[in-house]
């Protein structure tokens, strides 16, 4: 396989004017989001609809610090992926195959099939909640939860199977659109005082607080693992450098990486060097890329602000637990706005909290192909998932990237149907998913950092981050690793290192 690269190959006038170059105003830049909303739905779900309100009801405003600890600080940990996806063409977990013995893919690999199971439980109990609670309330009949969450799985798996996700996005999109506006909504109707916003500034633990602590940080906006799955959706879609990276590497503008004799050096492009027309397509490209991300993240830190409020100025002091969850959340809207209020509530809690568990559905299985892409020979020569490349042999060996993704798919299904079964306590389950995301996050935050620094070049303008993003990510990166070791010492080990409050 050659490396070479020949600076002056391809670069005929006229040879990449198929590329149309995006507009960059607000409204076309809002119709070409994609995989940054897709991150703001697999985010807003059960942080938002489950932890932030048992945070209020429980805690009153005693935690609020950790909402804007988890988006400052973890926020470069998902820019990062979008930058290096969009300077090279590739996954980051591409680049995970860099390191010595593959050691970052065999990690992945291990704790995410253990999110397939564990953490899809908790965001699966959590969407089963509404249907539950729906029937139980108008009907009186008391199914287990365990078979809600199997209906929902099933149907999620048969979509994603059929390959009719974008329909069901669209749907998810306008009724989480719906949950945003009538949470301000009820929000403008008796909002909290404004001396509460103090306690965003505040540090407070109070005894039996560190598993929310941990479920916030875990899972605000949402676990630092889904910047892996975003990388791999933006490679999917197929545009800017992921749609040009294979006709640069056939013009000798970019090396071929091989994992199985994998160089940093092959992953790099040299932006700065490529044709005008192609540098300015990737550049907008990138430039979408990044507001999409930023806008995700900031209606997410309004949207679950606005819920943790919500609770304490409806609920405190209570404790939500049990599968009757989403009723005991739902009075928020019905005690503020009326009986009628909770069919919109529901709307959007179940599309919100159904559209997390269904993009994982997705997202945790991308990851496992790509690592296997990266870690066997038989699975890299039989690599992709977009149906339009496939064919006979990729559909018939099991061991293909595809098999291997539906196969983990039904995986997460069976495993995390199991665990519901098993321990049908859907506050809990989403609690120790979400501490469980935040333990693993540090390690893919760092490797996150470390292969953009390394990987795209620094003359690459715009691209590679500036020297104040670096002195931000890795300061970011210090404290998240700090509080990650303070929440173990206090969950795992029982050492309280803070006095109670």
């Amino acid at each position: 396989m050659s490396r070479t690269i020949s600076p002056g190959a391809g670069t005929q006038v006229g040879e990449w004017d198929d590329l149309k170059i995006p507009r960059t105003d607000p409204l076309s830049m809002f119709r070409s989001f994609g995989p940054g909303l897709v991150l703001m739905m697999t985010g807003i779900g059960t942080s938002h609809v489950i932890t932030a309100p048992t945070a209020g009801a429980r805690f009153a405003y005693a935690l609020l610090w950790c909402i804007p600890v988890a988006y400052v600080f973890k926020y470069y940990g998902f820019e990062m992926a979008f930058r290096f996806t969009h300077a090279t063409g590739k996954s980051l977990i591409d680049a995970y195959a860099t390191a010595p013995g593959k050691w970052p893919l065999w990690y992945l690999l291990v704790v995410t099939l253990v999110q397939c199971a564990i953490g899809q439980a908790g965001r699966l109990i959590a969407a089963a909640a509404v249907p539950y609670y729906l029937v139980f309330d108008f009907f009186r009949m008391e199914l287990p939860v365990s078979a809600y969450a199997l209906a929902l799985a099933v149907i999620a798996v048969a979509i994603l199977w059929k390959g009719n996700y974008p329909a069901l996005e669209k749907g998810a999109k306008f009724f989480a659109g719906i949950l945003v506006a009538s949470s301000v909504a009820v929000y403008l109707l008796q909002p909290a005082p404004l001396s509460a916003l103090r306690h965003f500034f505040v540090f407070s633990a109070p005894e039996g607080s560190w598993l929310i602590i941990a479920g916030f940080l875990g899972l605000l906006p949402t676990g630092i693992d889904v910047s892996l799955q975003a990388s791999e959706w933006g490679r999917a879609r197929r545009a800017g450098m992921a749609r040009v990276r294979e006709r640069l590497e056939a013009a000798g503008l970019a090396a071929r990486f091989d994992p199985f004799a994998p160089r940093q050096e092959d992953l790099t492009v040299q932006i700065s060097r490529l044709p005008d027309h192609v540098h300015l397509y990737c550049g907008r490209w990138f430039r979408i890329a990044l507001w999409d991300f930023r806008l995700g993240h900031f209606v997410s830190l309004v949207t679950v602000c606005l819920f943790l409020l919500l609770a304490v100025v409806w609920l405190y002091p209570s404790d939500l637990e049990g599968p009757e969850v989403m009723g005991k959340i739902a009075e928020i809207f019905i005690r503020s706005i009326g009986p009628w209020s909770a069919v919109v509530f529901f709307a959007g809690a179940f599309a919100a909290l159904y559209s997390t568990a269904f993009n994982y559905f997705d997202g945790w299985p991308r990851v496992v192909g790509a690592c296997c892409r990266n870690l066997f020979r038989r699975t890299a020569a039989l690599e992709g998932l977009a149906r339009e490349r496939l064919t006979g042999e990729h559909r018939r060996r099991w061991y293909s990237e595809y098999n291997l993704y539906r196969i983990t798919m039904l995986y997460s299904l069976v495993a995390a149907v199991s665990i519901i079964a098993g321990l049908p306590r859907p506050v809990f389950l989403v609690l120790v998913a979400s501490a469980l995301a935040f333990f693993i996050a540090p390690v893919i935050y760092f490797l996150n950092i470390y292969y953009c620094l390394r990987i795209i070049p620094r003359e690459a303008t715009g691209f590679f981050p500036s020297p104040v993003a670096i002195g931000v990510s890795l300061t970011s990166l210090v404290v998240f690793s700090a509080l990650t070791v303070i929440a173990m010492l206090e969950l795992v080990f029982g050492i309280h290192l803070f006095g109670r409050s």
